[in-house]
């Protein structure tokens, strides 16, 4: 019999960590969590409540109203797959427009935040048989975990890829303004004070440049392999 182990995928935004991670879980049977759409969830919440004027966030009485907003996961079973909720209402369309992509580094950076999302991802992988893809899975959240990869791409690539993602969802969606947020993401991600994002030590680089999603899952169905045998 396998063993079910923690599958962490870390690394930089609009490389296909959901839709590598998602794969990874419908194979092995396994819990799949897209950790950067809680913080999507959340920078949402910040936008409905004004949290966000001009670009900076409002500080009073932040800690109490952060604790307001219940993120968490509900199972389309015309899908088969789980979708994020916010106070009990599905946002997964919402959370995935420019203006929240625009704000989630700023928003993922408080401690707060931080600190309320490591715990309920810690909740969530405790049984372990998941697959948790974010920005500090291998580092913070999983630490232990027994595979973690660290996907990156150049960033043209991604923000054409995320270009005609969003073109085929019928958003509006501009090349320059996709490159220059994902650019912007990357420095803020890397630069912030908590939880920035690093390759863990003992993180598998995969760089996607160049790899279809077919050629990514062959490269990492002989780890998992190795790990779960």
């Amino acid at each position: 019999m396998n063993k079910k182990i923690v599958i962490a995928i870390d690394g930089f935004s609009s490389c296909g960590k959901s839709s590598f991670a998602k794969l990874i879980a419908q194979k092995l049977g396994y819990l799949y969590i897209d950790s950067g759409a809680m913080y999507r969830a959340v920078t949402l919440g910040f936008i409905q409540k004004s949290l966000i004027v001009y670009g900076e966030i409002k500080k009073d009485g932040l800690p109490q109203k952060i604790q307001q907003f219940d993120v968490g996961f509900s199972y389309n079973s015309s899908k088969k797959e789980y979708e994020t909720t916010l106070n009990g209402v599905v946002v997964e369309e919402q959370i995935r427009t420019i203006g929240v992509a625009n704000y989630v580094s700023i928003v993922s950076a408080i401690p707060e935040v931080r600190e309320l999302m490591v715990e309920l991802q810690r909740k969530l992988g405790k049984d372990k048989g998941i697959v948790m893809d974010g920005r500090d899975i291998g580092t913070v959240v999983f630490p232990n975990a027994e595979l973690k990869i660290f996907m990156t791409a150049d960033s043209k690539i991604r923000a054409d890829r995320r270009t005609k993602e969003l073109m085929l969802k019928g958003q509006i969606a501009n090349f320059a303004e996709i490159l220059a947020n994902i650019e912007e993401r990357d420095r803020l991600d890397q630069a912030r004070e908590v939880s920035p994002l690093r390759k863990a030590d003992d993180a598998i680089v995969l760089d996607n440049s160049h790899m279809t999603i077919n050629e990514q899952m062959a490269w990492v169905e002989k780890l998992i392999e190795e790990r779960i045998m």
